[in-house]
């Protein structure tokens, strides 16, 4: 119970830590613009480095302090020996003659190299810090004033050469016990140096740490500048979707709420046009479609002799009325469908859509025209459900499939199939018309082109349908692409092929 309680208040200060972090750091972002962001984050990840680097370039310059210090005196100590050594063999060869031959010249080159000697050892004395050393020389200095005393003495003539040589046999132990501590000082010098370096390289080492830290510093940082543009970047795909209700507000550093202003600016604007346009299409639409409806019950009913019959001049105009008039009431209803693309409100409302329901619904709309030109409609019927707009989609499908029935020859077939991958859904609609020339795949979407009209075609289009299908796509993320139906084992001759892929993210098969 009790580990229990101190996991929850763990985890209650974890969260206040998190908190705590996430209000700093949209505060830092709201006040800081940024260049000055950029330049806080360069700073707080070169600061570790520049510490580390200072720290690592301490403890190389102590290194090589203490190595230029035991180098010095190691040097100073083999010098110190190899004199020691010298000296001490000249006063011991200068004393043994001047014992044998009685010569006050060797008496006074003995009492000079025994000074010589005495001022090596007390040199020694004052540059030496270790005690042994000390001691050492101290003795070596006692026993060569013994000996100094000795041989300056009134007993020196007595003495022999083997009793000369045995008063300096003291002098040459100390002097040998002082080679030995002086090797001993130097190995511990180098084993000083060796430590030190080791214990660098630990801390150099443990400060590698610093590199995790300022990877996770810079991360912060990248994050907290990327996060604002990311942002930035899905309001202005919106726009670029049509989608002009959702007003744009962002926080973060002051040139991202600029270019928000900016963007929200430009979206009042784009929306106010877009419903003025909207407004009169649909005002337009509506005020001909009446007058419209006049004008085709009334020539119906001439074409068909109700008021009288008809002389063949008079036929042949009023079937050019009627055409006319069938040509009008496509282009009102093309130009209504091009006003869902105008009005982004039909952007709203996804919903999970039968696939095969919609597309069934929208063959029933076409079936006096498929009947009329006694067409054979081929589709598959498996279940597959996609999240959009069904609106949308009904124009998208209604607007190839009337093309396809428009090129199509007499008593021809049209194939619609689907197929769904982990990528993407694709839906194909396959007829036996004339297909459409390579040049022509990427005219065809613009705006009032027409391409050249079939034969038994009677309607002649606006121009518009493919261009709403590709507007009407680019809002849904998906693409639309036109080939030849030849390769195709669906197809029995030659026909166009448009292929409609939605991206897998609006697909959920069942």
């Amino acid at each position: 119970m009790a580990n229990l309680n101190n996991l929850r208040k763990s985890k209650a200060r974890l969260n206040k830590l998190l908190l705590s972090f996430y209000l700093f750091s949209q505060s830092l972002l709201n006040n800081v613009s940024i260049n000055k962001l950029t330049l806080l984050g360069f700073t707080f990840v070169a600061m570790p480095l520049v510490m580390a680097l200072l720290f690592s370039a301490n403890k190389v310059s102590q290194l090589a302090k203490q190595s230029t210090s035991a180098i010095y005196h190691v040097a100073q100590l083999t010098q110190l020996n190899s004199r020691l050594d010298d000296t001490i063999a000249k006063v011991e060869r200068y004393a043994s003659q001047y014992i044998v031959l009685k010569d006050d010249e060797l008496h006074t080159v003995f009492q000079r190299q025994q000074k010589s000697l005495a001022a090596i050892i007390q040199e020694a004395m004052l540059m030496q810090q270790d005690i042994a050393l000390k001691e050492l020389l101290n003795a070596l200095k006692i026993e060569n004033e013994r000996i100094y005393t000795l041989i300056n003495s009134a007993g020196a003539i007595s003495l022999s050469l083997n009793q000369i040589q045995l008063e300096f046999k003291q002098l040459h132990r100390i002097n040998k016990e002082l080679e030995q501590r002086s090797n001993v000082v130097v190995n511990q010098q180098v084993l000083d140096i060796h430590r030190t370096t080791e214990k660098i390289n630990n801390n150099i080492l443990a400060r590698l740490y610093i590199i995790p830290l300022t990877l996770l510093i810079a991360g912060v940082f990248i994050i907290l500048i990327t996060t604002p543009l990311k942002r930035l970047t899905d309001k202005i795909k919106r726009l670029e979707q049509g989608d002009f209700e959702q007003e744009i507000s962002l926080h973060g550093p002051a040139e991202i709420r600029a270019i928000a202003d900016a963007l929200e600016n430009m979206r009042q604007r784009l929306h106010s046009l877009e419903l003025q346009k909207s407004s009169f299409i649909r005002h337009i639409s509506h005020e001909l479609k009446t007058p419209l409806a006049a004008i085709r019950e009334g020539s119906e009913l001439i074409y068909d002799n109700s008021v009288g019959p008809l002389n063949e001049e008079q036929q042949e105009i009023c079937a050019i009325i009627r055409a006319s008039v069938n040509r009008l009431q496509r282009l009102i209803e093309d130009l209504l469908d091009f006003n869902i693309v105008l009005d982004s409100t039909s952007l709203h409302g996804l919903e999970k859509i039968n696939l095969a329901q919609l597309i069934s619904d929208v063959c029933h709309v076409r079936k006096l025209d498929i009947k009329s030109k006694g067409l054979t409609l081929k589709c598959t019927n498996k279940p597959s459900f996609i999240y959009s707009n069904s609106k949308q989609l009904s124009v998208i499908l209604d607007n190839i499939l009337s093309n396809a029935i428009k090129y199509s020859p007499i008593n021809g077939n049209i194939t619609i199939t689907y197929s769904s991958s982990k990528e993407c859904l694709t839906i194909n609609i396959i007829d036996q018309g004339p297909g459409i020339e390579l040049s022509l795949t990427d005219k065809v979407f613009d705006a009032f082109y027409q391409g050249q009209a079939p034969e038994n075609s009677q309607i002649k289009g606006s121009g518009l349908g493919l261009t709403i299908v590709k507007e009407l796509l680019l809002r849904l993320n998906g693409s639309i692409k036109i080939t030849s139906a030849e390769n195709l084992s669906t197809a029995t001759q030659s026909g166009a092929c448009v292929t409609i892929t939605l991206p897998n993210t609006q697909v959920d098969n069942e």
